[in-house]
């Protein structure tokens, strides 16, 4: 699929939305992840836009995750360029955007499609869905999320979720300071659009200058942190049991670790 087919693109009343629409579930691919990281590069540059909404168009799901078919039978390399691409160019688009960015969560996240929605400012999700960590359960590993869950909700939940692979609702996230509101399915882009307006209406010059500011006093070892579990997962997606278990996922069957 063309990379302009992968995300729509729109600017109404200087607010960006960008809309995944890999069906049926946005799974994470090498070119749905440029699109998206295109779509920033785009929005950063239009200094008519004030701030950025991120979506999805597919009706079941925000994002799955990742599209497990990249990496089964791959190596720890090929990974490492995919993981290049969507941790650390998005992060640093992210992270030098000078505006406000929201995610819009219509449907359940898992995996990568958490780390799309937390890499954004702001997460508003529908009181319907949830999100979770499986990769546990395909014998590999979530990642950045070692990195930024501990610091949200506290070493102990996190080490449940992470490593026991279960769903946490949006309810429930919001509770835990996870995500910011968890609201009826049709207002999740009415409060995501209302929220974007309120950040569209304050000073250009101020909200940069101001988040830039946000973002350095935050981001503390972040980078360094990251590329520590990146270094892990790629040496982990070559041992037997992590092919065993993307194997048998793509078979529908337990694995024989």
């Amino acid at each position: 699929m063309p990379e302009l087919e992968l995300v729509r693109y729109e600017v109404r009343d200087r607010v960006a939305e960008i809309t995944m629409q890999r069906e049926p579930v946005n799974a994470i691919s090498m070119e749905l992840t440029q699109a998206i990281n295109a779509a920033y590069r785009r929005a950063c540059d239009d200094d008519e836009v004030r701030a950025i909404i991120l979506t999805s168009g597919c009706e079941a799901a925000f994002s799955a995750g990742m599209d497990l078919a990249m990496i089964r039978g791959g190596s720890g390399q090929d990974l490492h360029k995919f993981l290049s691409e969507l941790y650390f160019t998005m992060h640093d688009l992210q992270y030098r955007m000078g505006k406000p960015t929201i995610a819009a969560m219509t449907g359940p996240a898992r995996a990568a499609g958490v780390t799309l929605a937390v890499s954004c400012d702001i997460l508003i999700a529908t009181d319907q869905g949830d999100m979770s960590y499986p990769e546990i359960n395909v014998g590999v590993i979530p990642a950045m999320h070692y990195v930024h869950l501990p610091k949200q909700i506290g070493r102990h939940k996190a080490f449940e979720l992470l490593f026991g692979g279960d769903t946490i609702s949006y309810v429930e996230a919001a509770q835990r300071g996870l995500i910011n509101k968890a609201v009826p399915h049709d207002q999740v882009m009415v409060e995501a659009r209302k929220m974007a307006a309120n950040f569209a209406s304050k000073s250009p010059v101020v909200m940069k200058l101001g988040r830039d500011s946000f973002m350095r006093a935050n981001d503390g070892d972040y980078r360094r942190s990251i590329e520590n579990v990146v270094e892990t997962i790629c040496n982990i997606i070559e041992t037997d049991d992590a092919q065993e278990g993307l194997n048998a996922f793509n078979e529908k069957r337990r694995p024989n670790w």
